[in-house]
């Protein structure tokens, strides 16, 4: 809350410098892009702005609805109401999986949602939202914010007039719910999982049937076996979707997603109208909850466990052989996936070259503290 409030006050101090910029001959009543419109603000000086943001998430759903929504309430803080964000739930306004074609096309200035479910429109945006085996949280905001992943982020959603920002993680997933058992690769033949991303190629290797479908649709689909098996984010989401009532066995490790990095997309034209002072505050909200959604995934994935396992869900961990094999598979998916797309050829061989000497560190130093503690 400390940090907020500095956030906030440097905010006002922000807006207070533009602010005495604009005099009365400034043009402060023009249309920003997307068709938000821009007014004085009352007392004179200083455009407001109303923007609408579109999300992939049900309302107020705990982890990433909840951190969108904390995010619109930080910036119309810190702006003290000069850009204001209305955060639309999945299908309010477009479908779940719809959320970077609204952005691109103006349709609402921002959006929240993950990387990798626009794939087919852009294949690169995978390797911003998570790799199997790949690197965690800390791991992935190193590469993207000091790593050079962000202007690699950035040039990529350029020619759809998209702009990224890191805006919050999961941490270390779960391998996921399943109704039937997991004892070696063979029991991934046939199996029908709604798993998106790299993971989902790797599934489709295994011999398996990947589903994509958003938060919504999972429970349902699951209960009356449409699918066999599912994984969504972790134990705190989970609960929430009930999906321990649907499904026997709790598999774990997140080997597919050992973080799921979303994303704030800001419609270029819009963000284009935005004098610096906003700019800068909405760059800052997005670190905030960048952050905070990661502190609140580690505090809440750890009690929702504990309260799964009281009301007797099996967790499981797959078989060593089964991890082995599973590991082997996305190594090949990952570099195909990479290989396939000229940007994505481009963004591989730069992460990979980062992660490779983030590993080495891990290795070394964060392992072996791990091992130990454990």
């Amino acid at each position: 809350m400390k940090r907020r409030q500095i956030l906030a006050a440097a905010g006002v101090g922000l807006a207070a410098t533009a602010l005495a910029g604009c005099n009365k001959e400034a043009d402060c009543s023009k249309e920003v892009a997307a068709g938000s419109a821009a007014k004085p603000q009352e007392g004179g000086g200083g455009e407001t702005f109303h923007w609408k943001m579109v999300t992939s998430w049900p309302k107020n759903f705990p982890g990433v609805g909840v951190g969108a929504e904390n995010f619109a309430k930080l910036v119309n803080e810190m702006s003290k109401g000069r850009l204001t964000v209305k955060v639309y739930a999945a299908g309010e306004l477009v479908p779940a999986l719809e959320v970077f074609d609204a952005v691109s096309r103006g349709t609402a200035e921002m959006g929240h949602g993950a990387p990798y479910y626009w794939k087919g429109k852009v294949p690169a945006a995978q390797f911003f939202c998570a790799l199997p085996f790949g690197p965690n949280a800390q791991e992935m905001n190193a590469w993207l914010h000091k790593g050079g992943g962000l202007q690699l982020w950035e040039e990529v959603y350029k020619p759809f007039g998209v702009l990224p920002m890191a805006c919050g993680a999961t941490g270390v997933q779960t391998a996921g719910w399943f109704n039937k058992e997991i004892n070696s690769v063979d029991d991934f033949k046939g199996l029908k999982m709604r798993t998106p991303g790299l993971g989902g190629e790797v599934l489709t290797k295994m011999g398996g049937t990947v589903v994509n479908m958003p938060a919504g649709e999972i429970f349902t689909a699951l209960q009356t076996g449409a699918i066999d098996a599912t994984e969504w984010i972790g134990p705190y989401n989970d609960q929430a979707l009930g999906l321990h009532k649907a499904a026997k066995y709790y598999y774990t490790p997140g080997w597919q997603e050992p973080n799921v990095t979303f994303e704030l997309d800001v419609n270029i034209k819009a963000w284009e109208m935005l004098p610096a002072d906003l700019q800068a505050i909405v760059r800052a909200a997005a670190r905030d909850i960048n952050g905070d959604m990661l502190d609140d995934y580690n505090a809440r994935n750890m009690e929702a466990m504990e309260q799964l396992k009281k009301e007797g869900v099996e967790v499981r961990r797959l078989p060593d052989d089964v991890l082995a094999k599973l590991k082997g598979i996305s190594a090949e998916v990952v570099d195909a996936t990479a290989a396939a797309d000229p940007a994505a050829t481009k963004v591989w061989a730069q992460q990979k070259a980062y992660l490779e000497r983030l590993y080495k560190y891990a290795e070394e130093n964060e392992k072996d503290i791990y091992n130990i503690r454990g």
